[in-house]
């Protein structure tokens, strides 16, 4: 017979209604058209890798590391561009400005990679003894969101940028 935690049904119940506070806000913003400003896209990914770079230059991956490091950048950026082809971009004729609005087909992305992941942290803690090491296990999450944020934002700036040169009205990935 397993002991059971006290109060293990609380740690799962708490995140799931926190995410799921956090999704029915954002589904609710989502029709709203909200201003795109190309030169701004590069923000959160040079942030993001001047913290990663950081991390890595202070703590390296060892090893495999890299490679799997390496390869969850490319994954990572695979799904950034198929996540960024998800977001409207429409531009107004009369003042020649690009919006930007969210699609259900993105959202519901975010949640399917919040799932995976609460999945791969459940599958680490419980491989633990197998010898799966938590600190390798992040550097590679911190690859996979750098090429998820990059990948996606430059598809935006790219497609963003053609609408400007060709004047087109709408163009969603």
């Amino acid at each position: 017979m397993q002991a059971q935690q006290p109060g293990g049904w609380i740690s799962y119940a708490v995140p799931l209604v926190i995410v799921a506070i956090v999704m029915a806000i954002r589904w609710k913003r989502m029709s709203r058209v909200r201003p795109l400003k190309l030169e701004r896209l590069w923000i959160l990914p040079a942030i993001y890798a001047v913290v990663i770079g950081f991390t890595f230059s202070r703590f390296p991956p060892q090893g495999w590391g890299w490679a799997f490091c390496l390869a969850a950048l490319m994954l990572g950026a695979g799904l950034g561009w198929q996540r960024g082809k998800m977001m409207r971009i429409t531009l107004d004729p009369e003042t020649h400005t690009l919006g930007q609005t969210s699609s259900p087909a993105a959202l519901l992305f975010i949640l399917l990679l919040i799932v995976v992941r609460n999945g791969a942290k459940s599958a680490v803690d419980y491989a633990g003894p197998v010898g799966l090491d938590p600190m390798a296990m992040t550097d590679i999450l911190m690859a996979l969101a750098l090429g998820l944020f990059t990948a996606q934002r430059l598809e935006m700036y790219l497609r963003g940028r053609r609408m400007l040169a060709g004047g087109s009205r709408d163009l969603a990935g």
